[in-house]
């Protein structure tokens, strides 16, 4: 275990000798009077790039200038766009180039997935999901069901955490699989629980799906530009994610998917076709009979949203200058931090009863939730006036987000300094 301190100057300290300290400086920060705040919801909405801005305003002034040849003639041209983001995107998430696609938004994405990778029969049909999943992924499993003639209250196996815990235990996702295999179609779960904060082992679950005949993929909305990821090597069969949370591009931007290579070569699976996952050697020959891309890219259904990709491309280039494994490096200091700078509020406490827990296991990203034993939402308002932005989850639950490429370890700091006082004077 890292061995922290709880004073001013060991933060300033961590922040001097962090190799990533330059780079907070290219994110703009919301301000609170003439104050920038201490922020921690990159989890659900990450800051904005500096560089944002010029990469937006490159493709209006090539739109201004050229019109519809801009497809064609803009200095990135439209026509290809989508490609520039591909080999990127497939290093964040462990994938070769072309098993993955930057298109729509995440639950169009799953559903779109869905259509040729949930395919069930008269027996194998359920599908395995957690309870406490993101409510999206819940209502697109349950309409799904539904289309296919079958029934959510019996045919959707949810996962509950057990014994009071606020997270599932690995093994109890295991022998849920096996128990159900004779009827199990499809595993989805969220790689990263969006509530706790847990990271699951994404590779032995999908070992044990396969190992049960059954199809497996993950929502990794909570994953992507947060936890090394190796979609390819696990052999996950599909996933999808958004990009507006660690990965940077901005509210309800364009989102993610992958496909794994051995799926790339079946022309007979399902799926919806649009033009733009046509074969675009001959896209334009308007041919009334769909040739479908052997990559990922079959999956797109239009052409792509330019300004919305621009956005993302200002984030994704900066993680390509990074990477992930320099990423994770430092996320880890940080949040473990935050895990100790928490620890000591407790310590705080006049009558020696914890004033809050850690409900995020130690297997986490760049996310630890906290449960408040008293006064939850009113020590969350008081947060907010003093210009921390945090997220708030019902009935009782802070999820705070230290994101490595903008937060400091003197962030951390204050904001325990400003939660002791708090909590202090509740």
């Amino acid at each position: 275990m890292n061995s922290f301190s709880n004073g001013i100057d060991f933060a300033k300290n961590l922040d001097e000798q962090d190799a990533l300290k330059s780079y907070r400086d290219k994110f703009y920060f919301p301000k609170m009077g003439k104050k920038e705040v201490l922020y921690f919801t990159g989890n659900s909405l990450g800051l904005q790039p500096k560089a944002t801005q010029d990469y937006v305003l490159n493709e209006l002034e090539d739109w201004a200038s050229f019109g519809v040849e801009g497809h064609f003639m803009a200095r990135n041209p439209w026509y290809s766009y989508h490609e520039l983001l591909t080999n990127k995107t497939a290093r964040i998430v462990g994938a070769m180039p072309e098993e993955v696609i930057v298109m729509n938004q995440l639950t169009v994405n799953l559903h779109l997935l869905m259509v040729s990778f949930f395919k069930p029969g008269k027996i194998k049909k359920k599908i395995i999901c957690e309870a406490k999943a993101f409510p999206s992924d819940l209502y697109a499993l349950q309409s799904q069901l539904r289309f296919h003639g079958l029934n959510p209250e019996t045919d959707l196996i949810l996962l509950e955490a057990q014994d009071g815990a606020h997270y599932l235990k690995e093994e109890d996702i295991y022998k849920a699989i096996e128990f159900h295999k004779e009827e199990l179609a499809l595993v989805m779960m969220g790689g990263v629980n969006f509530y706790s904060g847990q990271v699951l082992d994404m590779k032995a679950i999908t070992k044990a799906g396969h190992q049960a005949g059954a199809v497996v993929g993950f929502d990794l909305a909570h994953a992507a530009g947060n936890v090394i990821l190796n979609l390819h090597d696990w052999e996950v069969d599909f996933a999808c994610w958004c990009n507006y949370k660690y990965l940077n591009a901005g509210p309800g931007s364009v989102a993610g998917a992958f496909v794994h290579k051995k799926h790339l070569a079946d022309k007979n699976l399902p799926l919806f076709a649009g033009w733009w996952g046509h074969n675009k050697t001959s896209r334009f020959k308007m041919e009334s009979v769909f040739s479908p891309m052997e990559t990922a890219e079959r999956w797109q259904l239009s052409n792509a949203p330019i300004l919305s990709m621009a956005a993302y491309k200002a984030s994704l280039d900066i993680f390509d200058e990074v990477g992930m494994d320099t990423l994770v490096q430092k996320s880890k200091m940080l949040t473990a931090y935050l895990a100790f700078t928490l620890l000591e509020i407790n310590k705080l406490s006049p009558d020696g009863n914890p004033v809050l827990e850690i409900i995020t296991p130690q297997n986490r990203g760049a996310q630890l939730s906290i449960l408040l034993k008293k006064e939850g939402k009113g020590i969350f308002n008081k947060l907010m006036e003093k210009g921390v932005v945090t997220d708030w989850r019902e009935p009782n639950v802070i999820r705070l987000a230290p994101v490595p490429l903008y937060n400091s370890f003197l962030d951390i700091f204050q904001f325990g300094q400003l939660l002791a006082s708090i909590l202090k004077n509740s």
